[in-house]
């Protein structure tokens, strides 16, 4: 993954000296977090806002307690509150929240890492990530983001797009990102339909990362997929015995989102 530049922070002080207020600090830590979706360690951030790092490590536990950032295993990043009020959420705390005990159960089931991702444009963005101490050998981190054709999580949602959507989507092609990632439309569409067959389970197998495997599933919102949930492994790992688990947590999680209509499957627009 890229490297973010540091964003140029204005100074808030007099003179060259320190910030004259908590406020005039808070404004400093928050205005490091360019682009939004970025996510940064403890000493980026007191590097980027210009603080001691115990002054930024105090004022970030303040910031994460009221929903203005979130600590995660990648760092800290842009929280509820903050996605809310900058009206960059889209929904999407929402189904971080309805997610959330699905997402530990089927973890705590399995002992795999976990993701949770909705589309964005091609690519997938990582809402969240569970796997404990094994969740820091998989590339991926909250708030970042990968191709949606070359991972089980944007093949599950693409899966039930009509097909002009994901033509316009994929109009520039499909970049290779391994030498397994499928790099043509009439490929991605074969592979939708094998999606669609399995009745929405999806996978992915060195596509995105080499030697990792995926297995996926759509969370079904009002009008079509909102997201999806899926388990992650090694290539080499017999994935289809999770389908069900994988399965099951995206309907609970569709029937949460959606506590007055019935729980039915998705229904492809791909005729």
């Amino acid at each position: 993954m890229s490297a973010v530049a540091a964003p140029a922070v204005r100074s808030l002080a007099p003179a060259g000296g320190p910030p004259p207020s908590m406020v005039a600090r808070m404004t400093l830590i928050m205005e490091a977090f360019q682009p939004r979706s970025v996510a940064l360690m403890l000493d980026e951030i007191a590097a980027r806002a210009h603080l001691p790092r115990s002054t930024t490590h105090r004022i970030l536990d303040q910031l994460v307690q009221m929903g203005w950032l979130e600590h995660t295993p990648d760092g800290y990043c842009m929280g509820w509150r903050s996605l809310r009020y900058t009206g960059l959420d889209n929904g999407n705390s929402q189904i971080r929240a309805e997610a959330a005990p699905v997402l530990h159960s089927l973890q705590v089931r399995t002992g795999m890492v976990v993701h949770l991702a909705v589309l964005d444009g091609t690519n997938v963005h990582y809402l969240d990530k569970i796997g404990g101490p094994s969740a820091v050998n998989i590339p991926s981190r909250v708030g970042g983001s990968a191709p949606a054709h070359a991972t089980a999580l944007g093949k599950a949602i693409l899966a039930w797009l009509n097909p002009e959507k994901v033509d316009a989507l994929f109009s520039a092609g499909l970049p290779a990102v391994t030498s397994r990632t499928i790099g043509d439309l009439s490929g991605l569409y074969a592979e939708l339909n094998r999606i669609r067959q399995r009745g929405g389970v999806a996978y992915e197998s060195g596509e995105s990362f080499d030697g990792i495997g995926c297995v996926a599933a759509a969370i079904r919102g009002r009008g079509g997929p909102a997201a999806s949930i899926s388990l992650v492994g090694r290539a080499t790992d017999p994935l289809e015995r999770l389908a069900p688990l994988v399965l099951g947590a995206a309907r609970q999680v569709s029937a949460a989102l959606n506590p007055r209509e019935n729980t039915a499957p998705l229904v492809s627009a791909a005729g």
